[in-house]
């Protein structure tokens, strides 16, 4: 069997076309740094260097030679390929050509030295090998170095190929993706030229002149230089109408050299934004080769004034193997989509879950398209718009999984014909045709002959062959549904004493095979859940009933522990068991999840039991508010605690003992614990909601997800409100206000404060008016209202300091320096924030040090004392880079920057700005602050 080495993308091996488990990233890292060597040795140092950088692991060597070793054992069954000591360090041999990276230099090689077809051909096929960034989501300065390497020779090679299909006459197939490069390399004078020429050649030469004055004045006002002499020579036989300039005939002479466009300085590195979004294909795809070829007729690109655009909806019922056979078509066809593929699944039918919100995927859609955070629009209507606008004159595939409805698609859909849309879903979706030209494809189930070849694809040729009757038997019983004889072959795969002959004996035993001889109806994928089901013991069918009780798309070990109530280490076995039977994917490491159409057979088989699943529900609930509580104690320790309910029996929080660990929990669990706000509403835990939506909120407001946060206190607010919890009621205003004045939106942000001040004044909460006030000041400083913020922070200080809270009297005082700082008052200013300091560091309270250390360094820059403001705001950025305070950590490079500015240190003014501009790019933030950044930038000059 052949084996093939990928590291144009993840670093993968495959054996035979079957993805080979090399170990986990660090045993991968190893892999790679020999086989970009491959052949040569590599001495041990340098692969420690390579691997682990400046952070090797304490017992180096040997942790290199046990992952030396377990690569061995992985590459076993490929005896070509060996890993061996020599005297210069470790060598893996294989044949170089094996090694993605080194067949794409070779391909490239090829081309450059061929001409006509054979020169395109080799260098598509080069260019075809790249799955997306290098060594993809390793971060080890070797690998880095390396990823940019490869990244120039890569962009060379696609304007090599560029050339070549110029040469070719394709300058018509070359103007979309040409224009994206020349936007994304503005300064590239070689793509300018390649732009200009196909403009010319598509009868828009007043464009290609417009191109090239664009340049010219960009050139001169950041480079002070002028175009290149090709460029300028490009320029002027454009203006001559130079006949020499016109594409080559449609049919040129065998072997005739490809001309090649004027080109200009080599191209510096970029970074692509053509979006590969699909996921990988299914590795056991047989048959459904009329499906293909209407695919095939039905998405082929379109020309011509009645062009419309291609759509094709693949309809069937569940488990009949629509989304292999998109994804089958859509990776064989990606050539045909130079731009891109786009993928969603759209959660049109999850059983526990809600269907995929447009607005969202739009979002996605954007982000995958390369749109800054801070030029996204605010309004779903003009971020559709913007969606259809990049995809004008571009050919990008659109792939729609797992839709609900007509009205879930039709906002998705591109607006050109040059982009097609393959969608797949239960529903035939009969609302799209009104207004566009559709093909609808029903797949059916397989024939006995071609489920016969998926049976054998999944449990190897010769184990059919040994028990004919038995696997003829078994395809009969599953009606040729694909997921049902997966899910029979995966139970027979992971039992290595299991026997065809003995499962087609259990299936004659039981009620199931009525069902599955059915073929048509959504309980034929029941009965067959049901087979795997019933084969549990009775502790695993209990796990799998109780899972579908969790909130979020997957769910951790730990999480699962406390569901259960079984603890880490007895759910974990459980886990291993459903994995083994296919019933759950563990699609990252201790990360489990199970398809739609298995969560949809769990939530049947729980309903028996409400009790049972009550308490799981609670358990997990009780998980994530325990757990996500004390986490968030790490983030903001002098932050007003909340009294939590008593915990259930079962449950076990996970122990998490420090900040960074805090935030990575959070980033890590942030959808189940945003579903879990929602899940904890709908069944009346109303202050399982509200309190995790206020453990939330310290990290969705340092990670400026404020979209998140609207969201969790919307329902946080309802579920205070019924509980009465004025004080519950009053922190959700407060917050959905500061989520408002972040969206530029201070009216309604006053709205709600309103609200809360009077509420917190009738029910005597006094707590709850500091607070308010505080956050009035906030907007009132937003909004210019200078004195209105200042008369709501003193109210605050004196509130506080009625109430002996010291914590909350620092952050006031601080707030009423910020005041002083903004009305000229910077002495004052300086000595609230010496008072709130005091107060801080006593305390530990580093959050709160790193805001007022922001104020004091302002007031030190008004005051012309530039050194104490600089010493001021590099220890203000240095503990909101270690809070994980992402957006304040932006506004301290700000103002260290115009710190450096006032000393006279433009380059690391210059710095601090691209930094925090690099930031809030990151981050849902108010355009407004994008663009106040960028022009303290642009000023420099």
């Amino acid at each position: 069997m052949a084996v093939e080495f990928g590291l144009l993308g993840v670093i993968e091996v495959r054996l035979g076309g079957r993805t080979v488990d090399v170990g986990h990233m660090r045993q991968r890292c190893v892999l790679a740094a020999l086989l970009v060597d491959v052949g040569r040795a590599v001495p041990v140092d340098t692969l420690v260097d390579r691997v682990w950088g400046d952070r090797p692991p304490q017992r180096t060597k040997d942790t290199l030679y046990g992952y030396l070793s377990r690569l061995r054992q992985a590459l076993r069954p490929a005896p070509e390929v060996t890993v061996a000591r020599r005297p210069g360090g470790y060598v893996l041999d294989a044949d170089p050509l094996s090694v993605d990276l080194h067949l794409f230099r070779d391909l490239v090689t090829r081309a450059r030295a061929a001409d006509g077809p054979e020169a395109v051909a080799l260098m598509r096929r080069a260019l075809g090998l790249w799955r997306g960034e290098p060594f993809a989501t390793v971060d080890v300065p070797w690998f880095d170095d390396q990823r940019r390497v490869l990244l120039r020779e890569r962009l060379a090679a696609e304007l090599d190929h560029i050339d070549l299909r110029l040469g070719a006459g394709d300058h018509g197939g070359l103007l979309s993706e040409l224009a994206v490069k020349a936007r994304e390399h503005p300064l590239d004078e070689r793509l300018a030229g390649q732009l200009m020429l196909a403009l010319y050649r598509a009868g828009r030469p007043s464009e290609a002149l417009a191109h090239y004055q664009e340049l010219r004045h960009r050139l001169a006002e950041e480079l002070g230089a002028d175009p290149g002499p090709r460029l300028l020579a490009l320029h002027q036989r454009i203006l001559a109408n130079d006949p020499a300039l016109l594409p080559p005939d449609p049919a040129p002479p065998a072997g005739a050299p490809a001309p090649s466009p004027p080109e200009a300085a080599p191209p510096a590195e970029v970074r692509s934004t053509t979006p590969r979004q699909l996921l990988a294909p299914p590795p056991y795809f047989v048959g459904r080769d009329a499906e293909l070829a209407v695919l095939d007729k039905a998405l082929a690109a379109q020309s011509g004034p009645r062009a419309t655009l291609p759509v094709t909806v693949v309809c069937g019922i569940g488990g009949v193997g629509k989304t292999s056979l998109a994804l089958h078509w859509a990776h064989r066809a990606q050539h045909r989509f130079p731009d891109g593929q786009l993928f969603v699944d759209l959660h049109g039918f999850t059983p526990s879950g809600e269907p995929a919100d447009p607005g969202v995927v739009i979002r996605g859609f954007l982000d995958a398209l390369g749109v800054e955070p801070g030029r996204v629009p605010a309004a779903f209507d003009a971020q559709a718009a913007l969606y259809r606008s990049l995809l004008a004159g571009r050919r990008v595939l659109v792939v729609l999984d797992n839709a609900r409805d007509s009205a879930q698609v039709l906002p998705l859909l591109p607006g050109t014909p040059g982009c097609a849309v393959l969608i797949t879903s239960r529903d035939q979706l009969t609302g799209l045709t009104a207004a566009h030209q559709v093909t609808h494809l029903t797949v059916g189930a397989f024939d006995p002959a071609t489920a016969h070849e998926l049976l054998a694809g999944r449990l190897g040729a010769e184990r059919v062959a040994a028990e004919p009757r038995a696997a003829a038997e078994l395809v009969g019983q599953c009606a040729g549904l694909p997921l049902a004889l997966s899910v029979l072959a995966g139970r027979v795969t992971t039992n290595p004493v299991a026997t065809l002959t003995a499962l087609t004996e259990e299936l004659r035993e039981s009620s199931r095979l009525d069902a599955l001889s059915t073929g048509e109806d959504a309980t034929d994928v029941r009965a067959v859940l049901a087979a795997s089901y019933r084969a549990l013991d009775a502790g695993t069918a209990r796990v799998f009933r109780q899972l579908v009780q969790g909130p979020g798309p997957d769910i951790g070990v730990a999480a699962a522990g406390s569901l259960t109530g079984l603890g880490p280490a007895g759910a974990h076995q459980a886990l291993h068991r459903l994995r083994t039977r296919h019933l759950l994917q563990e699609h990252a490491p201790g990360r489990f999840a199970g398809h739609d159409l298995l969560r949809a057979y769990a939530l049947e088989v729980a309903a028996g039991d409400d009790a049972e699943a009550r308490a799981a529900r609670l358990r997990v609930l009780d998980h994530y508010l325990r757990t996500a509580w004390a986490a968030d104690r790490l983030l903001l320790p002098h932050r007003d605690p909340v009294r939590l309910p008593p915990m259930a029996d079962g449950v076990r929080p996970e122990e998490i003992p420090t900040h960074d660990r805090a935030m990575a929990w959070f980033g890590r669990e942030r959808p189940a614990l945003i579903a879990a706000v929602h899940l904890a509403a709908r069944h009346g835990h109303d202050i399982h909601a509200w309190q995790l939506a206020w453990a939330l909120t310290t990290f969705l407001t340092r990670r400026g997800r404020w979209s998140d946060v609207a969201a969790v206190h919307a329902t946080a607010l309802r579920a205070a409100t019924r509980l009465g919890d004025t004080a519950a009621v009053n922190e959700s205003y407060r917050v959905l206000a500061l989520e408002r004045i972040e969206a530029g939106d201070p009216a309604a942000a006053r709205e709600r404060l309103d609200r809360a001040l009077s509420l917190a004044v009738s029910s005597g909460h006094t707590l709850s008016e500091a607070h308010t006030h505080l956050t009035l000041g906030w907007l009132y400083e937003h909004t210019g209202d200078r004195a209105a913020a200042l008369r709501h922070d003193e109210l605050a200080v004196g509130l506080f300091t009625r109430l002996g809270h010291r914590a909350g009297l620092a952050r006031a005082l601080n707030a009423v320096a910020w005041d002083h700082v903004q009305t000229g008052g910077h002495r004052q200013a300086v000595a609230r924030c010496q008072q709130a300091l005091a107060l801080q560091e006593e305390l530990g309270d580093r959050r709160g040090q790193s805001d007022t250390l922001d104020t004091l360094g302002y007031a030190y820059q008004q005051l012309g004392e530039h050194t104490q403001a600089l010493l001021c705001h590099e220890r203000c950025l240095e503990l909101h880079r270690a809070l994980g305070h992402r957006f304040n950590e932006a506004e301290a490079l700000v103002h260290l920057g115009e710190a450096h500015q006032a000393l006279g240190d433009r380059e690391a003014a210059r710095r601090c700005y691209e930094q925090a501009l690099d930031v809030f790019r990151d981050m849902e933030v108010n355009p407004a602050r994008v663009a106040q950044t960028r022009a303290l930038l642009d000023a420099l000059g």
